[in-house]
């Protein structure tokens, strides 16, 4: 779950920050990419981190359910 939440979560931003850069900004083709990519590689990091909390999470709490038999 937490990598195919960062991997979906980056891509989304990788092309937001493609369309922004080209039209938006009028950057050139080589700093929107560049831009587009730190973007994307920093938002998976995060989002990853993000899912495996939430994953721990879950976990803890279905375990918690189990142990008290509800």
């Amino acid at each position: 779950m937490p990598l195919k939440l960062a991997c979906i979560l980056s891509l989304i931003v990788f092309s937001a920050c493609l369309v922004a850069g080209a039209f938006s900004a009028d950057n050139t083709f080589v700093t929107t990419v560049t831009r587009a990519l730190l973007a994307m590689f920093g938002t998976m990091v995060i989002a990853w981190v993000v899912g495996a909390m939430a994953q721990r999470m879950l976990e803890e709490r279905i375990q918690q359910n189990d142990a008290n038999g509800k």
